[in-house]
């Protein structure tokens, strides 16, 4: 089954919930807020995705901004970085979905479409 990891007040995890719905997509919910990712999950779904590891990093948020993070980034090490992702998940970008072998961040409709 998918895992399906979101913050169900976001509208893009709103969007992406909704498509799976609609085309009757099985997925196990889990709020990131309340059941952050871990260090080894993380690094899993990392690897599995084929993304640079920055794409993991909510980009957009205020904690991101606060952290003064895009500064910070490409002098950190990956191990760091996961680390840090580990610590808050309103630092993730999100929604993940998680497959067997595949490991899609953030919602685009067409690459969904064409993985599931």
């Amino acid at each position: 089954m998918l895992k399906f990891i979101c913050y169900p007040k976001c509208t893009t995890c709103q969007k992406a919930k909704k498509w799976l719905d609609d085309n009757n997509i099985e997925y196990e919910l889990r709020d990131i807020k309340l059941d952050n990712p871990k260090f080894e999950e993380l690094t899993e779904w990392y690897k599995k995705s084929g993304l640079l590891l920055k794409k993991f990093f909510n980009t957009s948020g205020l904690l991101y901004k606060s952290m003064e993070l895009k500064t910070k980034l490409p002098t950190m090490t990956e191990d760091e970085m996961l680390k840090l992702l580990a610590t808050d998940g309103m630092l993730v970008k999100r929604p993940i979905l998680v497959g067997d072998d595949f490991v899609l961040v953030g919602f685009k409709e067409a690459e969904w479409k064409e993985i599931i």
